[in-house]
């Protein structure tokens, strides 16, 4: 039980808890250790990151820090290649993706990999063309 009292399960288990005092009621042990691993299941998590990715767009931040953490996002969605892509292209920086779709068709970027590389070195070509 002392797992519970710290982070996200705890508030979790504290808000059922007083839930529970203001009905009065009283919960069968078993029934709460299943929707708890429910409600902190991989099945939640996933669903939470593939929201998540669907959303998070670069704004103010700095575009490495934004390729991590979409890379981490990506994983934990379990985000297929192409739609991975797609995000990118959606959620980055529009000028860096105009540059990119820019580039001569021989240089056509096709896998998630070869897309990050490319976003990577235009933003260090902007950063250096500023200073």
């Amino acid at each position: 039980m002392a797992c519970l009292r710290e982070g996200v399960a705890g508030i979790y288990t504290q808000n059922k808890l007083d839930k529970l005092d203001e009905k009065l009621e009283t919960q069968d042990w078993d029934n709460f250790v299943k929707e708890i691993k429910t409600m902190f299941s991989n099945k939640t998590k996933t669903a939470y990151a593939k929201w998540k990715i669907e959303t998070f767009t670069q704004g103010k931040q700095n575009t490495a820090d934004f390729m991590i953490e979409f890379k981490a996002l990506a994983m934990k969605a379990d985000t297929d290649e192409l739609h991975a892509i797609f995000l990118l292209k959606k959620n980055i920086w529009s000028d860096i993706i105009k540059t990119i779709l820019g580039y001569p068709p021989i240089v056509a970027l096709e896998t998630f990999k070869e897309w990050k590389v490319a976003i990577t070195s235009v933003r260090q070509g902007y950063e250096s063309i500023k200073e």
